[in-house]
């Protein structure tokens, strides 16, 4: 068998600090919306509909950064809720989510505690000290 391969270099894993740090913004995100009664991600499906208008899933989990089944369990609970519904559309295949007046609603009410987020992480990630 050959010389071991030296592994130290792993401890800087820039895969893995990036995982790290993401987590912990969510962290940041999930605490400050968590009293509207929305997780970071619904809160970002009610904005980007309200910023783009009825879209289908697939543009939505595109431009969200989502796999289209897991955008799908998230409208799904947004539909529910009533934030959301399906939209009309030309193609049978597509399936539109558009934002509701009880969606518009909720995203605005979250809208403080979610730029409180913002303001938050980006005072730690530009600060030195914080970060």
């Amino acid at each position: 068998m050959g010389a071991r391969v030296d592994l130290s270099a792993c401890r800087g894993c820039h895969c893995l600090a990036a995982r790290q740090r993401a987590r912990a913004i969510t962290r940041v995100f999930e605490e400050k919306l968590r009293p509207h009664g929305l997780r970071a991600t619904q809160f970002s499906v009610l904005a980007a509909l309200a910023l783009k208008g009825p879209t289908p899933v697939r543009e939505l989990a595109e431009f969200l950064g989502l796999e289209r089944t897991t955008l799908t369990r998230i409208g799904a609970l947004l539909e529910r809720n009533g934030w959301v519904s399906a939209a009309r559309s030309e193609d049978a295949r597509e399936r539109p989510f558009r934002l509701t007046g009880a969606g518009r609603r909720k995203v605005e009410g979250a809208f403080p505690a979610w730029k409180n987020a913002q303001d938050l992480v980006d005072r730690r990630l530009t600060d030195p000290v914080m970060g």
